[in-house]
C-alpha cells in the first residue's frame, strides 16, 4: 500500500531524476502504460514521448531547475505545484510556473496530468527554432 512517506519519496526521486536527466530512474518511477497529459494540448503522451519531452527541455535550457514549491499527498497520488528554472542559450533566466497531479498505484506513476500557462513556453520553442 502507498503511504503518504512512499509516495512524497517517490515525488522527490521522479524531479530528481528529470532535473539530472536520469532516463533509467525517470522510467523506474512511472508504471508500464503510463499516460501523461498536458492542459495546453489535450493530448496523451507515453513515457517515452514524455522521456523526449524532458531530452527537449535540456537541449534548450542549462541549469534545470525545478523549484518545488508544494508536494501534496493524498491517497492514490499527489499533486505538485513547482516552477521549471533554468537558462536559455541566451543567458536569459527562465522560469515556468506548472502544477502536476499524478496518480500512483504500488509505487509507480500511472498517470500524470500537468497544467500550466503555454505562454511560458515561447521561450523555449523560441531557443529551439534557433539552434
Amino acid at each position: 500500500m502507498d503511504t503518504p512517506e512512499s509516495i512524497l519519496a517517490l515525488a522527490k526521486k521522479f524531479v530528481a531524476a528529470i532535473m539530472a536527466k536520469d532516463i533509467d530512474s525517470i522510467r523506474e518511477v512511472y508504471a508500464p502504460g503510463a499516460k501523461i497529459w498536458h492542459n495546453f494540448d489535450g493530448i496523451y503522451q507515453t513515457v517515452d514521448d514524455n522521456i523526449k519531452g524532458v531530452h527537449w527541455i535540456h537541449k534548450v535550457l542549462t541549469n534545470v531547475n525545478y523549484d518545488v514549491k508544494r508536494i501534496q499527498p493524498f491517497p492514490g497520488g499527489y499533486l505538485q505545484e513547482h516552477v521549471l528554472r533554468g537558462k536559455l542559450a541566451t543567458g536569459e533566466d527562465f522560469a515556468m510556473p506548472a502544477c502536476v497531479i499524478c496518480t500512483v498505484v504500488d509505487g509507480k506513476i500511472t498517470a500524470l496530468d500537468e497544467y500550466l500557462d503555454s505562454r511560458h513556453t515561447k521561450p523555449l520553442v523560441a531557443a529551439n527554432v534557433s539552434r
